[in-house]
């Protein structure tokens, strides 16, 4: 049985774009850098860059999210703004959720919420249709 998520890979064209972009927007902690990538962590995830050629990443909506509080998400949104991070979908579902892209397009979310409020809000969304 799965007990959770291990670590997450995404390939990167630029390292020290993707470090700064990640360790210096986003905070992530980074554990170790090499030459040919880094690890970071975010919260509980573990985040590997690796240096490749990053396919077009842009065609369908798989996307990563990360939990961050209200407060968090306030300060990211005006930093997101002043720096021309490029977002790709605006929000339609429950909670404050952010969609903007990393320097090599791949999709990412920060959220305000969990599982227990996304389905807190669906099933208050399926009584109102009864």
């Amino acid at each position: 049985m799965i007990s959770g998520i291990n670590h997450i890979t995404l390939a990167v064209s630029d390292l020290q774009a993707s470090l700064a972009f990640y360790r210096d927007l986003l905070g992530c902690q980074c554990v170790h850098v090499w030459d040919k990538g880094a690890y970071l962590e975010a919260g509980d995830a573990w985040v590997c860059l690796s240096v490749g050629s990053p396919v077009d990443v842009r065609t369908d909506y798989t996307h990563l999210a990360f939990d961050v509080t209200k407060e968090s998400f306030m300060s990211f949104t005006a930093a997101f703004d002043k720096m021309g991070v490029e977002l790709w979908q605006k929000n339609t579902s429950e909670g404050d959720s952010i969609y903007f892209l990393d320097p090599d397009g791949h999709k990412l979310e920060l959220h305000v919420g969990s599982l227990k409020t996304r389905m807190s809000h669906i099933k208050s969304q399926l009584q109102d249709q009864d």
